[in-house]
């Protein structure tokens, strides 16, 4: 776990000029979260974050990773013959080429998810995209970069993913699910933070306040324990 203020990590992606994307790992799996949970997926992680949630699982793809061509990205996911992809990070928007990576998944034929912090514009994504955006509680260390003018812009089609840290991170959920008639405009997904919140607290309190979210927990973390490649 990382304890870094945020306010002095810097972005470490460098835009390329040319039409490709820094890339961390591509591989196949089950997606473990959202509306798709449970389908192989191909995931596709790209390189870099502006942020440092201090429930961060992926640090290994703040930094490295190599530089792919887009089509060469494309092909490589239809080569697992699978009809899910989910474009993930890092912060998979902070590389603005990211945009036309998904355009043309999508034109591929292919289901395509995209998991962002909700810190940038989803504004631009391919409207064919489902787009799974992680609004940051207080108690992830990130919630100041919450990009509240997305909130607008989510449809039936996407989803909004809190990730539970404590009875206070759990508190200021409820009162955003009122304050912006959340479950009207998208599905709502609460997780527990691994070794902050169990599972069954978390599950307990959405019982005995009826909430209409979906409870969740990440399938990849129950079969393979947050190994890369998984």
């Amino acid at each position: 776990m990382m304890n870094t203020p945020s306010a002095a990590v810097p972005s470490e992606i460098v835009q390329s000029p040319l039409p490709r994307l820094k890339i961390t790992e591509i591989f196949l799996s089950l997606q473990g979260e959202a509306d798709s949970v449970g389908w192989p997926t191909v995931f596709v992680r790209l390189t870099g974050c502006p942020l440092r949630c201090l429930y961060c699982d992926t640090e290994y793809a703040f930094h490295g990773g190599d530089w792919w061509d887009i089509d060469d990205i494309v092909a490589e996911v239809l080569k697992a013959g699978v009809r899910h992809v989910c474009v993930t990070g890092g912060e998979p928007l902070a590389q603005k080429r990211c945009l036309v990576l998904l355009q043309k998944l999508c034109d591929a034929g292919l289901d395509v998810s995209l998991e962002t912090s909700g810190a940038l514009d989803i504004a631009a994504v391919d409207p064919r995209v489902s787009r799974v955006v992680d609004l940051k509680t207080p108690d992830s260390g990130e919630m100041a970069r919450n990009r509240l003018e997305n909130i607008p812009l989510l449809t039936t089609h996407d989803q909004l993913k809190f990730v539970i840290c404590s009875r206070a991170d759990y508190e200021w959920a409820k009162a955003m699910l009122r304050e912006h008639g959340l479950p009207q405009r998208c599905m709502v997904l609460f997780s527990p933070s691994k070794s902050q919140v169990s599972a069954r607290e978390l599950a307990d309190w959405i019982v005995a306040d009826r909430l209409p979210v979906r409870f969740q927990m990440q399938l990849h973390k129950l079969l393979w324990d947050d190994a890369p490649g998984h």
